[in-house]
């Protein structure tokens, strides 16, 4: 797996701490938000917003979290329980590109400082970071205006723990294996799923389909 040295993702967040912010609802597991219930022109009361306009948008059939256009920065959310290990996180999310500039966008977990599965389209690479640092990275060829299906995982594996992501478009097949993974030697923090946004092409970016689940030993 080629590894790239870089700390261009998932900056100019606040040092703001998750744990312990849970709703009675959100507390279990599974955790699902469709937003087919939500109101529009606000934000779920159980999601914690790290920075960024996000609000509940509808286009007539369907409802999404959508993070606008502006400004150009660094934005997330978090959602759902506070756990370190066998837990996995599925989103859908769909961004536009605009001339030559890209949205980045991702999933993660255990929390803001946690793991994050990003989608670079301007690089053409699926990346997994820990916090701000790149610990893998693979090819992926995004489609602009498509949903992009994403799912990340963290297992505990004999004195390890595996971090495994894949992506893939909405109406293709998901991949049966794992595009990118990480060995880690240290149990990870407790923390809640997240998903994040850097809305480059001043383009809006919207979020759906929110599901984290104890992870399995499958796909």
């Amino acid at each position: 797996m080629k590894i790239i040295k870089t700390t261009v993702a998932f900056m100019g967040l606040g040092l703001l701490m998750a744990a312990g912010m849970l709703r009675a609802d959100d507390s279990k597991l599974p955790y699902s938000n469709d937003f087919a219930s939500a109101e529009v022109g606000k934000v779920p009361d159980e999601f914690l917003v790290l920075d960024g306009g996000f609000v509940v948008k509808s286009d007539g059939t369907n409802k999404f979290l959508e993070l606008p256009g502006a400004p150009l920065d660094s934005f997330g959310v978090l959602f759902g329980p506070t756990v370190s290990e066998n837990i996995e996180v599925t989103a859908r999310i769909r961004g536009t590109g605009k001339g030559r500039r890209y949205p980045t966008f991702g999933v993660g977990l255990n929390g803001q400082e946690g793991y994050k599965l990003q989608v670079s389209p301007a690089k053409k690479l699926l990346e997994l970071y820990k916090a701000d640092e790149v610990i893998g990275s693979v090819g992926f060829d995004w489609k602009s205006g498509q949903w992009t299906m994403m799912k990340l995982a963290v297992r505990k594996t004999g004195k390890y723990w595996v971090v495994e992501g894949k992506a893939w478009t909405r109406g293709g097949s998901e991949p049966e294996h794992p595009m990118i993974s990480s060995e880690q030697k240290f149990q990870p923090a407790a923390g809640r799923a997240s998903i994040w946004g850097q809305p480059y092409a001043t383009t809006p970016i919207q979020f759906d389909d929110f599901l984290v689940k104890q992870a399995g030993d499958g796909k």
